[in-house]
């Protein structure tokens, strides 16, 4: 087998490869001689089917298969050898490629495009500033915190008089209209005009309030949704409307006490209030902690894509291959989203070169952490503050078999890694930051 490459110009180059009858008779006998044995043709016993009748009928299809494997593992094998960072994968190059007559032809020879990276370097020095944030917890923040707790562990009652806060459901009806509203439910906190909300304060159940939802709210969707009504019937909505208060609901926040520090924090829950006020500074600094490592993480992510800012690619064969290897996107789509193809691109070169620079390996407990933790987040949603280890692992491995969730997590473990491991390269600077500050950083 004959393979030659073209110089690298421009970061492309061709590979032609040439296979003669010595590179791959001897599969192709191998494999009619196994078809030949299998093959039930009628008039013939198994295995006693002519030599000449089994090539005939299936030579051409054993040829081409073997070709097609051929020049795939040689030409892999070429880009290996000669440790070429390829960008895509190799596409045909037909003008290179002669057409091929299997009936006449003995030696194949076949023409293939690869681009190639070009060369730069991503790696940060002691030259590259970074920024480390400590983002300062105030007794404020534990404040609104405990509130926040408080609240969330809170209980619905029914009340007799109305007061702010409160949910109204009742029958709402139109003055000299025809809009009636059975189940209607409101709460006037909600309404933007003071004087609405002075309307429903104080009145008692069974009492019937009259106000103008016009006045009361700022948009449609609130008023359309409260009376069950569609948007275009709502902007001529210009009538006040009675309110016949059928039923007041009322959230009363928990108490501050034993019980509220073990739903927050069930088993490990403190004894008194001022642990429990601990045990919640140190649960914000955590979460503060990785806002500053996610922040930590964009800074230094921006830093190193500067180096790759202006690197040249050939643009032209990778919308080629993009096309080639998605048939359902088009030249309108690939000219719009390139762009961001190519800082993709850069991205994943540059994390490439890094991981070898700093030697970052990807371990399955790495992985399975990282899951474990998206998993308490997403229980942490929905209330559920402390989940059982083992029922947050068994949810980890049920996110791990989705692939797509799979490769997310690898890279943002690697990309963690690689940020982790800067700290130690580029030069950092520690500063304290209030948490508006902090915000702000991102505006």
């Amino acid at each position: 087998m004959q393979i030659n490459q073209t110089e690298i110009k421009d970061l492309k180059a061709v590979i032609t490869l040439t296979l003669e009858p010595a590179d791959y008779q001897e599969e192709v006998n191998k494999q009619l001689k196994q078809v030949r044995q299998k093959a039930q043709i009628p008039g013939f016993r198994p295995g006693m089917v002519p030599a000449g009748l089994v090539k005939k009928m299936y030579g051409k299809g054993i040829l081409a298969d073997a070709l097609n494997k051929l020049v795939g593992e040689n030409l892999q094998k070429h880009i290996e050898d000669n440790k070429l960072q390829i960008l895509g994968d190799p596409l045909p190059n037909d003008e290179l490629t002669p057409a091929i007559d299997m009936d006449t032809q003995d030696t194949f020879t076949f023409a293939f495009d690869i681009a190639v990276a070009p060369e730069f370097d991503a790696k940060l020095s002691a030259k590259d500033k970074l920024t480390e944030y400590a983002i300062e917890v105030t007794d404020e923040m534990v404040d609104n915190q405990v509130k926040s707790y408080s609240e969330r562990f809170g209980e619905y009652e029914q009340a007799e008089e109305v007061a702010e806060g409160d949910i109204v459901k009742g029958l709402c009806k139109e003055v000299g209209g025809e809009i009636v509203k059975e189940g209607a439910i409101l709460n006037p906190a909600y309404m933007k005009q003071k004087t609405q909300q002075k309307k429903f304060y104080g009145a008692k159940k069974g009492e019937t309030v009259t106000f103008n939802p016009a006045k009361a709210y700022e948009n449609e969707t609130e008023i359309s949704s409260m009376l069950g009504i569609n948007k275009e019937q709502v902007k001529d909505l210009k009538n006040d409307f009675t309110f016949e208060i059928q039923e007041i609901t009322r959230h009363t926040a928990a108490k501050i006490d034993k019980e509220l520090f073990t739903k927050v924090f069930g088993a490990d829950a403190p004894k008194d209030e001022a642990a429990f006020r601990a045990k919640v500074k140190a649960e914000i600094e955590a979460n503060m902690a990785e806002d500053s490592k996610y922040k930590f993480g964009l800074d230094a992510k921006e830093a190193i894509m500067k180096k790759m800012e202006k690197l040249a690619f050939p643009e032209d064969f990778l919308k080629r291959w993009v096309l080639a290897t998605n048939d359902k996107m088009t030249q309108e789509e690939l000219d719009k989203d390139f762009p961001k193809m190519l800082e993709e691109l850069k991205w994943h070169l540059a994390k490439d070169q890094l991981m070898k620079e700093y030697k970052v390996d990807v371990q399955k407990e790495d992985v399975e952490a990282y899951a474990k933790e998206i998993a308490k987040m997403q229980f942490m949603q929905y209330g559920l503050m402390h989940v059982d280890d083992q029922y947050l692992a068994q949810y980890a491995q049920d996110i791990l078999k989705q692939e797509n969730q799979l490769r997310g997590i690898v890279e943002r473990v690697a990309e963690n890694k690689i940020y982790d491991a800067l700290k130690g390269v580029a030069k950092i600077e520690k500063k304290a930051i209030s948490h508006e500050e902090f915000g702000k950083l991102f505006a």
